[in-house]
């Protein structure tokens, strides 16, 4: 498989002023080179792959000159890989490695944005200067995993925040989208109803669960409780069962949803109208206890 890798910055406006000096070849950043070269030893000449984020990809060669390092770009492609349906994940924080976990597959299955809330139940708590060195990790994860799995539009991760002003936002929002808490025993299944026009948002509950006055006031606020079958799910699992369920329902998992992907261009499908942070992007689904 050829290496994917991001490039963190404009890659044609980079091009553009290489080729005012004369160059076809741009030079990567210092991080970059060191994992293509020290990492995963590549070598000179090698094809590699990169993407900004903004759309689209470039083969390119890597050019290795002692501790230089550099890539010749071929002419970009316009490929996309984002599924048609919007998908936001409100994830309430959870302990340990579960929220890379749940970050890094999340972005795998297509979700559009993340947007971790504090809730009463979650054992971990995070502001100030922690909550910011974890936002940057969650988005370093977010990069990864779109290097892995092929995307060029890089999900955003919101800064965490209070349940309480994620559901303020998202109750101002009009139109409202659509949003589904999961929660064991809900009548409703979750995907059984008509495919949405535009985002969804899936909210999904700490270790312990939502507590009762939680899912009291995001059922009043108008959220939907729909339910992924008879089981209790972990909160690492729950959001991603319903992140594959709303694919293989509305999304790219479909042969419809395919389809869809394919005759649909980039910016039609980058969720341009998702808020995210207070403009945050909202999903709503609890995690099964």
């Amino acid at each position: 498989m050829i290496a994917r890798f991001h490039f963190p910055a404009a890659i044609a406006a980079a091009a553009t002023a290489a080729a005012r000096s004369g160059s076809d070849e741009i030079e990567l950043p210092e991080a970059l080179a060191h994992h293509a070269l020290r990492v995963l030893r590549l070598r000179d000449g090698e094809q590699i792959v990169l993407f900004d984020g903004q759309g689209g990809e470039y083969s390119a060669r890597l050019q290795v000159d002692g501790r230089r390092c550099r890539a010749r770009l071929e002419p970009p492609c316009a490929v996309e890989r984002e599924s048609p349906l919007q998908l936001v994940l409100v994830q309430a924080l959870a302990a340990g490695e579960k929220m890379d976990w749940v970050i890094q597959k999340a972005v795998e299955l297509g979700v559009n944005a993340i947007v971790p809330v504090q809730a009463e139940r979650s054992v971990l708590r995070l502001s100030g200067e922690r909550a910011a060195k974890r936002l940057a990790h969650w988005q370093q994860v977010v990069i990864s995993a779109c290097e892995q799995s092929g995307r060029n539009r890089i999900p955003t991760v919101a800064a965490v925040r209070p349940l309480n002003e994620w559901l303020n936002d998202w109750r101002s929002e009009q139109p409202r989208p659509p949003a589904y808490v999961l929660a064991p025993g809900a009548g409703a299944m979750l995907g059984s109803g008509s495919a949405p026009a535009g985002p969804v948002y899936l909210l999904i509950g700490p270790e312990g669960g939502w507590s009762e006055a939680e899912l009291q006031a995001l059922t009043a606020a108008g959220c939907e409780v729909a339910s992924l079958g008879p089981r209790v799910l972990r909160t690492e699992t729950a959001g991603l069962a319903a992140l594959t369920v709303l694919q293989a329902r509305w999304g790219d998992f479909s042969a419809a949803g395919a389809d869809a992907t394919d005759a649909t261009d980039a910016t039609d499908v980058t969720g341009a109208s998702i808020h995210v942070h207070g403009n945050q992007q909202s999903a709503t689904t609890r995690e099964s206890r």
